[in-house]
Order: C-alpha cells, then sequence, then structure tokens
C-alpha cells in the first residue's frame, strides 16, 4: 500500500476510527516555559498603553490557542515543568539546531546523553540506542511526532525542516505510551502556524556536491485560520564512491480557532528518499582501514532504494473551564520502501574476494492510531492533582516481499575489495520472504502529579494494555497469533530543597510486542522490562543554566537479535541489562556564550544469553563512554551580529558484531565541527558550519566484519536564510 493512495483517509478515520490512539508524552516543561513566554511578550509588545485594536485582540487569542495546542503535541501531555518531573529529559531547541547546523535527527540526537548511532540499514534510516536499547531490528530505531509513532513502517531519514524541537525523556514511557523501549522515548514537536506572517527562504551548498534549499512560510488565512508550510530538498554526492542521493520533504499544516475554547490543528508530511544501499566497508580478518572509507562494495548499477512516507495528523483541543480540557487526535501514515541491493557475504580465505548477495525488497506499512484524553486540574487537604484520564489504540499492517541470491560455488557473484570492478551479475532472484503481519493495540492510561507540599511532589501513573498480532508466512502457507496483555505502572517522588535544586528518584514497568516471526514460523514473546533511576536536576533562577544528572538500572527479557544461522531472521537473546550514569547540562553559562554539553557512562551487556548470544556480552554499537560539547559565542561587527564557536563529539570503544559471537570491536573516535554565523541585517542570517573539521577517520556502527558503515569525512556547509 503506497502512500499517494491515501492522501485523504486522515479526514475518514477523524469521522470513523473510535478513540484508536497510539499516545504522546508529557507536553510542557522548558518548552512550555518558552512558549509561555512567547505568548505574553506577544501580548505585551500588542497591549501597549493605547486601546488594543481587535485584529491584535485575535492575534492575541490566536498566539494563545496555540500554545495550548502544544499540549496535545508535546511528549509529556501536560504543561508540567521538567524540573517538576521524577524523569530525565532534554528539550533540543529548533535555535541549537540551527546554530550546530543540525538538518537530521541522527546530528541531533548526537547533541543528548546516552544515545548511540547503530547499524541504519545501508543508511536508509534512522538508528540510534537509548541506554543501550535500540528498538525492534525490523524497522528503524522508535520515535514520535507530536506524540504519535512514526517510525512504525518504512519512512527513510527523519528531516528537520519543519522541527520545533526535540524532546529526549528517559527511562520508560510504558505508563503514558504503552510500547516503547525501557532506555528512553524520543518526540519531535513540528513548527506551528501563526497568525502573524513570516517568511523564510534557505539554501545550502556544501561538500560533495551537496545542494540544499528550504522554505518555511506561516500566516493568517482568516481571523480565525492560520497556515504553515515547510518544505526542504537536498541532494548530492557522498564521501563515499559512486553515491548519489535525493530527499525531499514538505509538511503545510492548518490551525482553526473554532470559538475561544476549541482549536483544531491538520498537518501533513510527505517524503521521498532515493538513495543507494549502502553496507559499508569490510575489516580484513578483523582489522579495520585496509579498505579506505570511500570504497563502495556494491554495485553502482543496481539504483536507489526509495523510501516513501505521507503521514497525517488531526488533533482537536476543548478547554471545557479553567481547570479542565479535552484533548484528541488521529494520525494515519503510509510508507513503502523499494529497490535492489547488492550486500556483502562473506571475504574468502585470501583476503581480498568478497562474496556478495543479491537483494530486491518491496515492503509496504500502513499505519493508524488515535487517542482521547481528559486533564484536569484540582485541590484535596491542602494538595494539588493534575490529572490525565486516557484511551488509545492503534492498527498496523506490514507486508515485505523480499528477493535473494546468496552466492554460490558456480557464482560467487564477487568483487576484489582493492581493486573493485563493476557490472557483476548475480544469478536470478528467488523469493525468501513473503509475510503479512497485522497487530492491533488498545490502550487505558491514568497519571496524577500532586504537589504534595511546596518542596515535595509525586507522579502515579498506570497503563493496560491489550495486543493482538497475527504473522502470515505466504511462502508457507502458515498464520500464527497471539494476544498478549501488559500493566504498566510508573511511580516517581520529587524533592525541591531549594527553588534552583530538584532530586528525585522513579521506577516502572514497561513491554514491547516483537514483530516479525522465528526462521520456525513462530511469532515472538513480547519484551517485559524494570527501570529504576535516581538524580537531580539544576535550573538557576535565572533559567539561563539547566542540568540534569541521573544514575539508573534496567533490565528486559525477551530481546531480539539477528540470528547468526540466517540474517533474513532474528532470536531471542534471552534477558540483557543496562545500568549508568548521565549528564546533561546546556544554556548561556557567560554573557553572550552558549553552551551544551553532554557525557554518558553506559554498561549494557547480556545477563542471560543462549548458544548464540554469550552471557556477559556487551551491546553491539554501544559504547561505555560518550561525550558532546558545543561553545558558541555571540558578538557584534558594527551593526551587525555574529557567532563563532566550536564542538567535539567523542564516542568510546565497542562491540562490532550484532551477533556478539566475535570480539570484534570498533576503535573510539573524537570528532570536532566549527560553526559559525554572520548577520548584517536582521533579516538576513549567513553561516559556514565544518563538520569533522580535522578529516577523522572513524566507524559510526556495525553490523558485522563485512558491515561497517564508515563515519562521514570532513563536511563544509554554507548557508543564507533571509526572512521577509
Amino acid at each position: 500500500m503506497h502512500p499517494s493512495r491515501h492522501c485523504t483517509l486522515a479526514l475518514f478515520l477523524a469521522a470513523t476510527y473510535p478513540l484508536a490512539a497510539y499516545s504522546a508524552e508529557p507536553e510542557g516543561g522548558a518548552a512550555t516555559a518558552v512558549a509561555a513566554t512567547a505568548v505574553a511578550g506577544e501580548a505585551a509588545a500588542a497591549a501597549g498603553d493605547a486601546p488594543v485594536p481587535k485584529k491584535d485582540v485575535v492575534e492575541i487569542k490566536a498566539a494563545r490557542q496555540n500554545y495550548r495546542a502544544l499540549s496535545a503535541t508535546g511528549a509529556t501531555k501536560t504543561d508540567t515543568l521538567l524540573k517538576d518531573l521524577p524523569q530525565s529529559v532534554r528539550v533540543l531547541t529548533s535555535d541549537l539546531l540551527k546554530d550546530v547546523g543540525v538538518i537530521d535527527l541522527a546530528g541531533a540526537l548526537d547533541l543528548s546523553s546516552g544515545i548511540s548511532r547503530q547499524s541504519n540499514l545501508g543508511g536508509l534510516w534512522d538508528s540510534y540506542a537509548m541506554r543501550g536499547f535500540t528498538g525492534d531490528p525490523n524497522f528503524g530505531s522508535d520515535y514520535m511526532v507530536n506524540g504519535f509513532s512514526s517510525s512504525r513502517g518504512y519512512n527513510g531519514l527523519r528531516d528537520s525542516a519543519s522541527t520545533q524541537s526535540v524532546e529526549v525523556l528517559k527511562g520508560p514511557a510504558s505508563a503514558l505510551y504503552g510500547r516503547g523501549e525501557p532506555g528512553g522515548t524520543v518526540n519531535i514537536t513540528t513548527k506551528k502556524p501563526r497568525f502573524k506572517p513570516e517568511y523564510s527562504i534557505e539554501g545550502s551548498v556544501g561538500s560533495h556536491n551537496m545542494r540544499r534549499g528550504a522554505v518555511d512560510l506561516t500566516g493568517p488565512v482568516t481571523d480565525t485560520i492560520a497556515y504553515r508550510l515547510n518544505a526542504a530538498h537536498e541532494q548530492g554526492d557522498s564521501f563515499r564512491d559512486t553515491l548519489h542521493y535525493k530527499r525531499s520533504f514538505i509538511s503545510p499544516s492548518f490551525v482553526w480557532l473554532l470559538g475561544d475554547s476549541t482549536t483544531i490543528s491538520y498537518e501533513v508530511e510527505a517524503s521521498k528518499q532515493e538513495t543507494p544501499f549502502d553496507r559499508g566497508v569490510v575489516a580484513v580478518n578483523g582489522v579495520l582501514g585496509l579498505v579506505p572509507n570511500s570504497r563502495f562494495l556494491g554495485e553502482p548499477g543496481d539504483g536507489p532504494i526509495t523510501i516513501e512516507s505521507l503521514g497525517q495528523q488531526l488533533f482537536i483541543e476543548h478547554q471545557l473551564n479553567d481547570d479542565w480540557k479535552v484533548q484528541t487526535g488521529v494520525s494515519y501514515r503510509d510508507s513503502s520502501m523499494e529497490g535492489f541491493s547488492t550486500e556483502a557475504n562473506n571475504l574468502l580465505a585470501d583476503g581480498q574476494t568478497l562474496r556478495r548477495q543479491r537483494r530486491h525488497r518491496d515492503f509496504s506499512a500502513t499505519d493508524m492510531s488515535g487517542r482521547l484524553e481528559v486533564l484536569g486540574k484540582f485541590s484535596i487537604a491542602s494538595m494539588a492533582h493534575s490529572v490525565l484520564f486516557g484511551v488509545d489504540g492503534y492498527k498496523f499492517d506490514d507486508t515485505r516481499l523480499q528477493l535473494r541470491r546468496n552466492p554460490s560455488a558456480t557464482n560467487p557473484y564477487s568483487i576484489n575489495i582493492y581493486n573493485p570492478v563493476y557490472g557483476g551479475v548475480a544469478d536470478p532472484l528467488a523469493v525468501s520472504i513473503n509475510t503479512v503481519e497485522e497487530q492491533t493495540s488498545h490502550g487505558f492510561y491514568a497519571q496524577d502529579q500532586i504537589d504534595l507540599s511546596e518542596q515535595w511532589k509525586a507522579m502515579v501513573g498506570v497503563r493496560y494494555d491489550s495486543y493482538d498480532q497475527t504473522v502470515t508466512n505466504r511462502r508457507f502457507a502458515v498464520s500464527n497469533s497471539q494476544s498478549l496483555s501488559a500493566t504498566s505502572p510508573r511511580v516517581g517522588v520529587v524533592y525541591q530543597p531549594t527553588k534552583e535544586i530538584s532530586l528525585y528518584v522513579t521506577a516502572a514497568k514497561g513491554f514491547r510486542p516483537n514483530s516479525g516471526i522465528s526462521i520456525d514460523n513462530k511469532a515472538f514473546p513480547a519484551e517485559e522490562s524494570k527501570s529504576y533511576e535516581v538524580g537531580g536536576k539544576l535550573e538557576t533562577a535565572d533559567g539561563k543554566i539547566i542540568g540534569t544528572l541521573a544514575v539508573y538500572k534496567i533490565s528486559k527479557e525477551n530481546v531480539l537479535t539477528t540470528n547468526p544461522v540466517n540474517t533474513d531472521f532474528s532470536i531471542s537473546a534471552g534477558e540483557v541489562g543496562s545500568k549508568g550514569v548521565e549528564l546533561d547540562v546546556s544554556g548561556e553559562i557567560w554573557k553572550n556564550v552558549r553552551m551544551s554539553a553532554a557525557y554518558a557512562y553506559t554498561d549494557a551487556t547480556v545477563t542471560k544469553g543462549d548458544n548464540t548470544i554469550k552471557t556477559g556480552a556487551q551491546f553491539p554499537n554501544v559504547p561505555k563512554h560518550s561525550g558532546s560539547a558545543v561553545v558558541t559565542r555571540m558578538f557584534k561587527i558594527g551593526d551587525a551580529s555574529a557567532s563563532l564557536g566550536g564542538g567535539f563529539i567523542y564516542v568510546g570503544e565497542r562491540l562490532g558484531d550484532v551477533a556478539a559471537t566475535t570480539s570484534f570491536r570498533l576503535p573510539g573516535y573524537t570528532t570536532a565541527r566549527l560553526i559559525s554565523s554572520y548577520s548584517p541585517t536582521k533579516k538576513l542570517r549567513l553561516s559556514l558550519n565544518v563538520d569533522n573539521l580535522f578529516d577523522k577517520e572513524y566507524y559510526a556502527s556495525s553490523y558485522s566484519q563485512v558491515w561497517i558503515a564508515p563515519g562521514t569525512a570532513r563536511t563544509v556547509v554554507f548557508n543564507a536564510q533571509y526572512k521577509f
């Protein structure tokens, strides 16, 4: 089922799909404070000392309505301040991402502690581990857009053109969202329509023939309807030989103020990505660096893998009174992935002949979800309660058809890794995977945030999920079904000895259904997790510096990993655990000097293995030590403003084999970046950013010794943005 066939289905869902959903996390926090400040500032500017014209009143109401609507799309689902939450939360704002020159999700997550890059299926989608946990190996890593899952299916690399902020919530969110990773949740909030006209265009050129253009347009349609249009197109070559890519993204959105108490918003995201499937380089007998990082070992003649995704979201929020409101939303997303690939199979004993396999993938998915929530505030016995009650559900259909040909003795379909000659021809392909999977889930959840006193706060929450899964293997006409249920409680306490310091402790249980089938056509049991965390938060009195220190321990059962017998299938690895320490600090450390820094110690290991996964084995691609920092100095040049800064990313040594059957390891690395900008006027901004400043040769992630993703070579990007 491809995206072009369902351009208007979200409107139909709004009327027919009853209270279904995959819920989002809490709203507010630092992002809420910023939004509230913006609303207050706009109101004050509009008011002045003179009578306020009717149009300005409409604009103020619009701003307030838009701000209120953020609670329906933020990760915490409420307007609770971050310092009052018993968990570690990092909000990466669009200003920070712009300063650093980040245009994708992977680059944004590099700025947060405890997140490590994982094997990204030949460069086709975002894949990362949070506190060691990666999610379902059949798809890219989990993330949400406005509180709805946007990673189920085939959605390619996430562009930042419409991103307002990236919320990184550490620890399990199952008490609100149901299925999920105990390591944490990523929620992307999108830019919202405004009633004050704002228009910007920008263009970028950079290394490897990179060209990018983007627009951000917003303004009123009527006194009660506003729009926003974000779009971007990027294309270029690669530091990898023979590769070329194209990516397009467009997102129109609308908000309608239906009276003083009701807001309706509708958003569309359409993306298309064309890029060759690239498994990277090989390690020769475990030795890296013998093959240049630029060497492509696939077949240029395979052409690109094409990924298309069309997502739609509809939100309605109604304020019943000052203390109670109702918010609901539905989401629909179609996605598909299709194309040929040539991938390394094994290196022969001569150390130079690489046998390869060829595949053709034709995958498609449909993801429908919705939710209904009631939020309220009241007081009992001098204790203030902020409560949330919700129901949600989703329906996910996944169809996979894969053709494959492994090398044979008569046709090794090989290439010389030191002197590659392209143009090899594989034997005819045969069907290796032909499955249809259906998932449906419904959940009920409740949460209460309690102000016990001025210094003590508590949070309790619980969720019940029922889940049905049917997987049909059409190759063998075999079908397997299972029904699961889970209860996910969460409890946390916050103690604030001063207004600047918050200390917290929290515990939670979680679950995650596993998709796909085993090599013997059986469905997998769901993952189950337990998590414990203690930490402290600092927010200075002026709000300019925010920091969080967290210590955690997580255990999880029924985790999937690749089956070493046949990499098309997964197996259960038994029990795994992760424990560690994380530190995040950001803000204005001196006048006109901004900093963002993060450090993590992550000890993620298999605690109970089997014959294929060793007990005590480290999680692949998860370093014990990692960190990053960016410092930017703002200054004046005459009437113009400018900035100059730099930063680094450090990733320690880590295991490089997903099957964990060898001791192959990826070396640690440190890369540096240079960032600068110059604004001769308020309307024009010029920037020059250099990533991997010293052209460090490194390896970002690995799947095995023959599937190793090399890190990007030095990249210089010049950007010009004009607002009008």
